[in-house]
């Protein structure tokens, strides 16, 4: 009998003070972001958030595919770390219902060398590593492109992915498809003449700085507009107050100015 009231009291306990077993807070709204510049960009506009009456919590991932995973299953209010062809491809693999709320900012992607002065003299069969997912895939083959490291067979169409497949001419080079996430250290361990296309947040975060890279995309181009970051929520959620109050704060002429003066063109506001 003892043991039962002490299971009730347990029960009781975790229903009423930590509420394990009940709905979270209203007025809390829960994002996932990717470190650099999401999280940081979500920390400045965090008092301003608060002082409308709401929570922010803020949970740093370092992958691609679990913040989405988490807003689908309702662990997260919203997600801040990816763009809109990316959102739609999961969606279209995870049969989920994921929308963008607002488009934040755009990181152009950069091309970095080891020992590489110039795009020119890379080494004959030179290793080039470019993300393995198709969206950034196909923003990393453009840009190498556009450069005339490869030539892309006629016909490609940004809109349904370019990969590997779709090379004319590689010039000899190695180009290998690797997880996003881990470019910088493979790149930091790799033989000389290797060049890697990064991601900016990626960049970021390994502390290469854009003003280095040996090309970038154009923030005028298709890239800038079609690969803007976005802040990611359940379709229905996009009524909610504090998200409403979310998206007012991070498309404000504040945070623009801050996405400006913080990043030294390596995240430019939309």
């Amino acid at each position: 009998m003892k043991k039962l009231i002490c299971f009730i009291c347990l029960v009781v306990t975790c229903l009423t003070v930590t509420g394990c077993f009940g709905k979270r807070d209203e007025n809390t709204i829960i994002v996932g972001a990717s470190s650099t510049p999401h999280a940081d960009i979500l920390r400045f506009i965090e008092q301003d958030f608060e002082s409308f009456g709401y929570k922010l919590e803020i949970k740093v991932y370092n992958d691609y595919v679990l913040p989405n995973t988490a807003l689908a299953a309702g662990d997260l209010d919203a997600n801040f770390f990816q763009h809109l062809p990316y959102l739609q491809s999961y969606n279209a693999e995870y049969k989920t219902n994921l929308i963008s709320a607002c488009a934040v900012h755009y990181e152009p992607m950069g091309i970095f060398g080891n020992n590489v002065s110039s795009l020119s003299t890379l080494p004959a069969g030179a290793k080039i590593l470019i993300p393995a997912d198709g969206s950034n895939q196909t923003r990393a083959l453009l840009l190498l492109a556009e450069n005339n490291v490869i030539t892309l067979k006629n016909g490609v169409d940004i809109n349904t992915g370019v990969t590997p497949n779709d090379i004319a001419n590689n010039n000899g080079y190695n180009v290998v498809a690797v997880e996003a996430a881990t470019i910088p250290a493979q790149l930091n361990y790799s033989e000389n003449g290797t060049i890697a296309v990064i991601n900016g947040n990626y960049a970021l975060s390994a502390g290469y700085s854009i003003s280095n890279a040996l090309a970038i995309e154009s923030s005028d181009g298709a890239a800038a507009t079609t690969y803007a970051n976005i802040l990611a929520i359940k379709s229905g959620d996009e009524n909610r107050e504090p998200i409403k109050k979310l998206v007012e704060l991070l498309t404000s002429e504040k945070t623009k100015q801050f996405i400006t003066n913080n990043y030294n063109g390596a995240v430019l506001p939309v």
